[in-house]
């Protein structure tokens, strides 16, 4: 019997083996695991050609109309998550391709997102840095959590455990979206902003929890971080493109915000060239948000599954 073959993209930290029982497949399936960026749609097709499986983690690799057809061979498409706008579901199915997810904890990136706010508050890089080469001891004045106001941008199974440890450090808890009710704002711990302005007005850190959309894309722009006191800090682990990124890196530039924290870019991995590698009062992380070994044994377990599934006629976790 000829083996299928299934590639696995973008292993950055080469573990998806180890994390994982790819021999339950291996006797129908030769899998390679790939830790290079593919970045090229030419790459992709060079790379991809002739496998049947392809095993994507979350966004990081596009998969439109013209790239699934210059893959004839593509039978199954399996991406980390239950939900991913880098692939499209209708070219896919027109084109006999089954696209298939797995399950994603939602309490890596709201940990996260509170190592960003925490190191923006108490300047944790700046101060140890210092330390560790000889700098100044103690150059940076802390901001305080207690008694301040944590404003939410979304409050989503994510923005709620957010607002629950917001709670704990004793913080005012707002939150907005553009359906919120104060009653569901109630049940997921915070007060429901007036509005958006009010929200961006009044916080003292704000935390993006939005999912990404039309409705959503450049959300926060020039108008909306001008609007944010000189003293607050914005905090983003969800999609870059919800922030417009020129004028973020303006407000940093210029100091319209005390400073910023991201894990997510518009280009990841993020140009060396980009500004905002070295852009000021910026705590930046290379979109760590869900990397963590539980969630990576849910990612590549379940997509052994996924294939087990395929291979037997009955697909589970189908999207679209």
């Amino acid at each position: 019997m000829t083996k299928l073959r299934c590639a696995v993209l973008d292993d950055y930290q080469g573990v998806a083996r180890s994390l994982a029982d790819w021999r339950r497949i291996a006797p129908q399936v030769d899998t390679e695991f790939l830790d290079t960026h593919l970045v090229s749609q030419d790459d992709l097709v060079h790379a991809l050609e002739d496998r049947e499986i392809v095993v994507v983690m979350r966004e990081r690799t596009p998969f439109p109309a013209a790239l699934l057809a210059r893959l004839p061979r593509l039978r199954l498409l399996i991406t980390s998550g239950m939900r991913n706008a880098a692939i499209d579901l209708e070219a896919a199915g027109r084109q006999g391709v089954t696209v298939c997810g797995t399950a994603s904890n939602s309490e890596p990136p709201a940990e996260l997102t509170w190592a960003l706010i925490l190191g923006l508050a108490r300047q944790v890089v700046p101060e140890s840095t210092a330390l560790r080469s000889g700098g100044p001891w103690q150059h940076s004045l802390g901001a305080d959590l207690h008694g301040r106001r944590l404003g939410l941008l979304g409050l989503g199974k994510i923005g709620r455990k957010v607002a629950r440890v917001g709670a704990a450090f004793g913080m005012d808890v707002m939150a907005w979206s553009p359906h919120l009710t104060p009653e569901r704002a109630a049940e997921g711990g915070a007060v429901a902003a007036a509005s958006k302005e009010e929200l961006l007005e009044t916080s003292d850190f704000v935390s993006v929890h939005l999912v990404l959309g039309d409705r959503t894309r450049g959300l926060i722009g020039e108008k909306e971080l001008r609007r944010m006191r000189d003293s607050a800090y914005l905090v983003n682990t969800s999609r870059a493109a919800i922030v417009d990124q020129p004028a973020l890196l303006r407000a940093l530039e210029e100091g319209w915000i005390a400073g910023a924290g991201t894990d997510v870019f518009e280009t990841e991995p993020l140009p060396l060239d980009d500004p905002l590698r070295t852009a000021p009062r910026l705590l930046a992380l290379p979109h760590l948000g869900y990397v963590t070994r539980r969630n990576y044994e849910g990612y590549f377990g379940q997509a052994v599954e996924d294939i087990e599934a395929f291979l037997a006629g009955s697909p589970v976790r189908v999207l679209g």
